[in-house]
C-alpha cells in the first residue's frame, strides 16, 4: 500500500499495476527518444527512417498517454472506493469502539459490584470470625480460670491429703476420725433422741456410740475401729511370705478388736446380746471379708457384728425401722382411747341429728296447719268481696292452734 497524498495506491490491485506496466512503458520510450536523439546528430542517413519511426512511437506515445488517462480514472475510481470503505469501515470501527465502550464500562460496573458484594462478604466474614474468635479467646480464658481454679483445688486437696494421712499415722487421731465418721452416718439415719455418743456403761467403759432400742434386743453398742498398719502392710506386699506376714498381722489387730468389743460392750441385762464393730473403710472391709473370712466367723460367734460404713447405714436404717415399730406399740393405748372418744362422738351427733329430725318433722306439721288456714282464710276474704253475709257463720271447730316447737 503506498500513499500519495489523500489517494493510497495498492500494488496489489490489477489496475494499478496495469498503469504501473504503462509507466514503466512510456519512460522506456522517453529513454528511447533520447537515445534516439542522440543517435541522429550521428547518423543523417537514418533521420528518414528515425522520423517514421519517431511518428509511430508518437502514436504508441498518443496511445499510451490514452491509456494513462484511463488508468488515472481508474486509479481515481479506485480511490474513490477505497475512501469509502475508509469511511465505512471508520464508522464500522467507530461503532465497535462505542460497544467495546459500553461493555467495557458494564463490566468495569459489574467488577465494582462483585468486588463491593465481595469487600461486605469479606467483612461479614472478618466481622463474624472476629466474633468467633473473641467468643472462643472468652471462653478459652474462662476455661483457663475453671483450669485454675481447679488447680488450686487440686492443691488444696493434695494438701488435705497429706493432712489425713497425718491424721491416719497417728492412733488416737485415727480413732477420732473413725468416731467422727460414724457420728455422721449414725445422726443422718436415726432421730436424735434414740442414740448417744460416747455414753459410760455400768462397767465404767464408754461407748463411741449407744442406740437405745426398746428391749428386746435393747441398747446395742457401735465400736469405731481402724486397722490401718495391718492393711497398708498386706497392700504394699510384694511376695508370698509378706502376704502371708500382713495376713497374719491384721488377723491378729481384728481379733484383738473383737476380744475387746465383747468383753467391754456386751452386758447382760444392760446392752443387748451383741455389738457392732464399725470399720469406717471399704477397702479394709473388703479385704477382710475376701481373704480372712474366718475372722469374720469369729466375730459371729463372739456376737460381734463388724460392718461398713454402707452396711452401718443399713442395720442402723433396720434399727430405725425397729424404733418406729416400738413407738407404735408404746402409742397403742392412747390410739385406743383415742377410737373410745372418736366413737361416742359420732354417738352424739347420730342423737342429735335425731332430735333434729323430730324438730323438722314438727316444724313440717305446723307449716302445713299454717297453710291449710291461709287457705280458709283466702275462702273468707272472697266471699266477704261478694257480700255473701249470710254465709258466714262462727265455725270454731276449724281454727288451727300453733304450738311452740319442742
Amino acid at each position: 500500500m503506498i500513499q500519495i497524498g489523500d489517494i493510497q495506491i495498492d500494488l496489489n490491485d490489477p489496475l494499478v499495476i496495469a498503469g504501473l506496466v504503462g509507466l514503466a512503458i512510456a519512460l522506456l520510450i522517453v529513454m528511447l527518444l533520447i537515445l534516439a536523439l542522440r543517435a541522429a546528430g550521428k547518423s543523417a542517413k537514418m533521420a528518414g527512417p528515425m522520423v517514421h519511426q519517431m511518428g509511430v512511437l508518437n502514436q504508441t506515445v498518443q496511445s499510451l498517454g490514452t491509456g494513462q488517462a484511463q488508468l488515472s480514472g481508474g486509479l481515481e475510481s479506485v480511490s474513490k472506493s477505497q475512501q469509502m470503505q475508509l469511511q465505512t469501515m471508520e464508522v464500522r470501527l467507530a461503532e465497535v469502539q462505542r460497544q467495546m465502550s459500553e461493555r467495557l464500562h458494564d463490566s468495569a460496573m459489574k467488577s465494582a459490584r462483585s468486588i463491593s458484594d465481595l469487600q461486605e462478604k469479606m467483612n461479614d466474614v472478618l466481622h463474624g470470625s472476629s466474633e468467633k474468635t473473641t467468643k472462643s479467646l472468652t471462653e478459652l480464658q474462662e476455661r483457663l480460670a475453671t483450669i485454675d481454679k481447679a488447680q488450686t483445688n487440686i492443691e488444696k486437696l493434695s494438701g488435705d491429703v497429706l493432712s489425713l494421712q497425718d491424721i491416719l499415722s497417728n492412733k488416737q487421731t485415727r480413732g477420732a476420725f473413725g468416731e467422727i465418721q460414724l457420728n455422721d452416718i449414725v445422726s443422718k439415719a436415726l432421730p436424735s433422741e434414740s442414740y448417744s455418743f460416747q455414753a459410760t456403761l455400768s462397767n465404767g467403759r464408754r461407748a463411741d456410740c449407744l442406740i437405745h432400742l426398746p428391749n428386746p434386743p435393747g441398747p446395742i453398742v457401735i465400736d469405731a475401729k481402724f486397722p490401718l498398719e495391718a492393711y497398708e502392710a498386706l497392700v504394699a506386699a510384694e511376695t508370698k511370705d509378706a502376704q502371708a506376714r500382713a495376713l497374719q498381722m491384721m488377723r491378729q489387730a481384728v481379733r484383738t478388736h473383737i476380744k475387746a468389743i465383747s468383753e467391754r460392750y456386751l452386758i447382760e441385762g444392760e446392752t443387748a446380746d451383741g455389738a457392732l464393730m464399725f470399720l469406717p473403710s471399704e477397702a479394709v472391709y473388703a479385704e477382710l471379708h475376701s481373704k480372712l473370712p474366718d475372722v469374720v466367723r469369729e466375730g459371729f460367734a463372739a456376737r460381734v457384728w463388724i460392718v461398713s460404713p454402707t452396711t452401718c447405714m443399713a442395720t442402723l436404717n433396720t434399727m430405725r425401722a425397729i424404733l418406729k415399730d416400738a413407738r407404735m406399740r408404746e402409742q397403742a393405748g392412747a390410739i385406743r382411747t383415742t377410737l373410745k372418744q372418736l366413737h361416742r362422738d359420732v354417738e352424739l351427733v347420730v342423737e342429735r341429728v335425731g332430735k333434729l329430725d323430730t324438730h323438722f318433722d314438727q316444724a313440717r306439721k305446723d307449716i302445713d296447719g299454717i297453710t291449710t288456714a291461709a287457705e280458709r282464710a283466702g275462702k273468707r276474704a272472697i266471699r266477704l268481696d261478694n257480700f255473701d253475709f249470710e254465709e258466714l257463720e262462727p265455725d270454731e271447730s276449724s281454727v288451727i292452734p300453733l304450738k311452740k316447737p319442742d
